[in-house]
């Protein structure tokens, strides 16, 4: 788990945690432009097209991270740096993603509105409302159980229909759901997850950091294609490590 918050100077770092699944998702999504925090969160946004290692360009993914409301999904004594450019810490030794990372790795990932997306590592429920009004429906693992249930509360509370959530090991992927369509990982395994491999429809994509704890790694994109896997490096870049592989099925 998390023993220090990330930093994002020469690599990009994300540090979210490892995952449950969190229920809730989908319409009647709040609007951008009816919250006190709506000019931080645009002018936030509108520097992702600035960027360089991280440029983001999909208008979908813009107007996605333009109606999530991060605010909601960090403790309440934070909420004045939610719109911040950097990790948050939000319990349980775990931190929300930086905001530019999840919408680059949303954007990577390429998702479709039809897709059925698994998400390893609910965290705080942020990267799931993100991807909520890109696809049809997301599966979002949290092995924090806690964490998962206060996610779950977020999600439901903001209306979010298309999200489903259980607290679990997610190097087990959700077999039940399973094929996705996308599957996109928080935290970073030794080796690609096989259970995820085959939870992966054909023609699937899949974005996930891969390699060593406390040293960089690798940001993937991987594609199943007649069965086999086409992987691409994307990145450097330094997240927690998976943990559920050492834990075991809950």
């Amino acid at each position: 788990m998390r023993r220090k918050h990330p930093s994002f100077t020469a690599i990009p770092v994300l540090m979210l945690m490892f995952a449950s699944c969190v229920p809730g998702g989908g319409a009647d999504k709040p609007s951008p432009a009816r919250d006190a925090h709506e000019t931080r969160r645009r002018e936030l946004v509108e520097s992702f097209s600035r960027a360089d290692e991280v440029r983001i360009t999909d208008k979908r993914v813009i107007e996605a991270m333009l109606a999530t409301l991060r605010h909601r999904f960090v403790p309440e004594a934070l909420q004045a740096q939610a719109y911040e450019d950097r990790p948050l810490p939000i319990g349980h030794e775990q931190t929300i993603s930086q905001p530019s990372l999840v919408a680059f790795m949303t954007q990577e990932l390429k998702p479709k509105a039809k897709d059925r997306v698994l998400e390893i590592g609910t965290g705080s429920g942020y990267q799931a409302a993100v991807l909520s009004p890109l696809v049809a429906e997301v599966y979002s693992i949290e092995i924090v159980e806690p964490l998962a249930e206060r996610a779950a509360k977020t999600l439901t509370e903001l209306g979010y229909k298309n999200v489903h959530t259980r607290a679990g090991n997610g190097w087990l992927g959700w077999s039940e759901a399973a094929p996705f369509d996308a599957i996109i990982v928080t935290c970073a395994p030794d080796a690609i997850p096989p259970a995820l491999v085959e939870q992966l429809r054909e023609g699937g994509r899949m974005i996930i950091p891969v390699g060593p704890e406390n040293r960089v790694q690798e940001l993937y994109l991987l594609e199943k294609r007649d069965g086999k896997i086409e992987q691409r490096s994307i990145l450097p870049v330094r997240f927690v490590p998976m943990t559920g592989k050492e834990k075991g099925a809950p």
